[in-house]
Parts: C-alpha cells; structure tokens; sequence
C-alpha cells in the first residue's frame, strides 16, 4: 500500500484548541490513481475526518501502528477513556494507558473523539458494588458522576475534538430488562438512580470543563426513521435532543455508531442521509462513530461464503459513508477498529454463539484491506458537488 504519497492538509494537523470546530481544507492528491491514496487523504477533499477506534495493546504491532497513524486523520480511545480504566480504584486515577493514546494522536496530526464520559457499561466495580450495596446514595451517585465528568474533561481539555457525554442511554424495543413494555425508553443504570436530567446535568458538566470540544449524544440503531412510533428508537432520540437544545442543554452533536449486521436488511444511503439531515436541523452536528459490519459466519466458511460476505460488508459501509456524505453536518465516519484480529465482535455472542457473527472491519486480520477499502476510497474519490460539497464546521452551544 502506498500509504506516503498522500498529502494531508495542515488544518488536519492544527493542534490548537481554536482548531478543532474548523473543517479541513480541500487535500491536494498526488497518487496516479485514488486506489493509492489514504482514506484521511480522500476524505480531507471534502472536509471529512476518517476514524478508527484504537486498541492501545496492538500499537506495539508495526503494521497495525502503521494503517492506524496513515489511514486515518481521528482517532477514538476503544477502552482506555472509560471510567473502569481511568479510575479503577476510587479517587485514584490512571491517566497513563489514555495519556499515551493522546500522545500517539498528536504525533499523528490526528484530532481524537474522546470516548466515553457517562455509560452504563465498563463502569469501575467499586461504583457499581457501592449502589447495588447502599454504600453509595443517589445524592452521593450524582456528585461522584459530576466529579468524574470534571475531572476527566479537565485533564483532556485542548486535546479532545468530540466529547462522547452520554453514551447508549435508551433501550431498544427488543430490550425486555431495560423497556419490558416495550416501548423505547431510557435505560437503568443512570437513569434508575438518577432520572433522565442526569442527560442534562452531565452535558452542562462538560461544558462547564471545556468550553470549546464539541459535546455528542451517542447510540446504535440510531440509522434510519422507523415509523415514529412508540418503538422508533431514532424517533425517541430526536425529541430527546430536541427537548434538551430547546432547554438550552449544550449538546453539539449526534453520533449514530453505525454498527451493521449483513443478517439484516439495513438501510440505503437516503434513509441514512435523510436520518442525519433530520437530526441536523436541531442545530447540531452529526457523526458516524463506531461503523463496523459484521456477518454470520459459517463453521467452515468457503471461498464462496467469504466473497458473499465482503462484498455484503462493503455494500453497508458504502451506505453509511454516502449518507454522510450528503449530509454536510455529518463530520467524521469513523470505524470501529479496523482489522478482524482486534476487532470486539470476534468475542461477542450476538445470539448465535460468541465470534459467529464477526468479520466486521475493513481489513482482515492479516492487515490485508477488503473490498470495503476501496469501495470506501471509491464513494470519497469520486463524489463531489453539486450533491456532496464541504462540510459545514459546528461551534460548540453555550
């Protein structure tokens, strides 16, 4: 792969906090053939940032260091930023895994989506064992959440382009422990305790730390309009935003994950550039932050299963990049690690058993690039005005 023939604009690598709300400049390419540029090279001819989330252990791997700081121009912490990591002994923090991560960034001319500061998931087992025991009071829960969101913000301030705050904070339809009506509504840990306006509390928190990252809500299954219905998860989300910018709630952004499963019929480019335009019209940015699409795999899968696969893989993400594309608040198409060898679905049991629904990035776990590379690098190439233009940068809200 030619990856040092691409030139990356200097806005992709302004380092001052200023720069960070500001699109970069139109790249000037200088491959013989698009095929050889870098997606971050592509993607700066529209003022799009490509990402990868980075999984700290493998940077020790030089190929894998190597796609990882030429690829992309953004990069998101896949675990070091969460509470867990950061603060796995209370009130003693360990800055050091996301401090490197941070540092491998700047080397890199890359901005970083900060992820995560308020989730359900991967929350420190003294936090979790101190409200399951009493040990902690709902009083005593908000001032820890705000402490955390403080002192985190803080630490990172300049350094961070987006701010996932509230990470999956509403069920799906489908989720018996978290809506048993199922209707769509907010999901336990924060909000059992906390109630909804922990939503708005953690985004003032935030901004009150950092007065100029850009504050995103961020959720799966986000893609594309359902019917609008009591079981339309988009539909809850946007009058969910909705009513925390009309209370004036400094939240900038929507990141729609983007996670995919070829099992299913997914959605074409218009659903999902009519998705992001929708939540655009809030007044705030958009993103795709976590794409990946994964497959159900055969036991012993043939050649022929494999190029079914990467050819249905690359059809979703295509999908994915045109709707951004066409939407121009949508800033940043990030995957969701890049390679198979690295890649979380590999360990998870999506219902048919843990690792069968996998092969869900880009490149394989040889660090060879699928088909999805180049049909990625093609939608990029070879889109242009009238109907995709430059992005339209976001200030943070205060």
């Amino acid at each position: 792969m030619k990856l040092r023939r691409s030139i990356v604009v200097g806005a992709v690598a302004l380092a001052t906090v200023g720069a960070l709300t500001v699109a970069p400049a139109v790249a000037t390419l200088t491959a013989k053939s698009p095929a050889d540029e870098s997606l971050r090279a592509l993607g700066a001819r529209h003022g799009l940032y490509i990402g990868t989330a980075i999984n700290n252990d493998a940077l020790t791997d030089a190929t894998y260091k190597k796609i990882a700081s030429t690829q992309f121009s953004t990069v998101t912490a896949e675990n070091v930023m969460k509470w867990e990591s950061l603060e796995p002994t209370r009130g003693t923090y360990n800055w050091a895994p996301a401090d490197a991560f941070i540092k491998f960034a700047q080397e890199n001319h890359q901005l970083v989506r900060g992820h995560v500061l308020v989730w359900h998931s991967q929350l420190p087992k003294w936090l979790t064992d101190g409200v399951t025991a009493g040990t902690i009071s709902k009083t005593e829960l908000r001032t820890l959440l705000q402490k955390h969101i403080t002192d985190v913000v803080k630490h990172f301030r300049g350094k961070i382009w987006q701010w996932d705050v509230v990470n999956e904070a509403v069920c799906d339809s489908f989720d018996t422990t978290n809506c048993p009506s199922g209707t769509i509504n907010y999901k336990e840990f924060w909000y059992k305790n906390l109630g909804s306006g922990y939503i708005a509390d953690s985004f003032r928190w935030a901004r009150d730390a950092d007065p100029k990252a850009l504050l995103f809500y961020n959720d799966y299954n986000i893609d594309a309009f359902g019917d609008g219905g009591a079981k339309d998860k988009t539909q809850f989300v946007f009058t969910m935003v909705k009513g925390l910018r009309a209370k004036g709630v400094p939240i900038d952004g929507v990141g729609s994950q983007g996670h995919l499963s070829t099992r299913y019929g997914n959605y074409d480019a218009f659903q999902i550039a009519d998705a992001l335009n929708k939540f655009a019209s809030l007044g705030v940015a958009t993103a795709l932050t976590e794409v990946d699409v994964r497959s159900l795999v055969p036991a012993t899968p043939t050649s022929d299963d494999l190029n079914r696969i990467q050819q249905a893989s690359a059809a979703n993400y295509s999908a994915l990049m045109q709707g951004c594309l066409a939407s121009r608040h949508c800033l940043s198409y990030t995957v969701w690690g890049f390679d198979d060898k690295h890649n979380w679905t590999s360990t998870w049991d999506f219902g048919s058993g843990k690792g069968a629904e996998a092969l869900a990035a880009i490149y394989d776990e040889n660090y060879n690039p699928k088909r999805a590379v180049n049909t990625l690098k093609a939608d990029l190439a070879y889109s242009g005005p009238p109907l995709v233009q430059d992005r339209i940068p976001q200030h943070p809200h205060h």
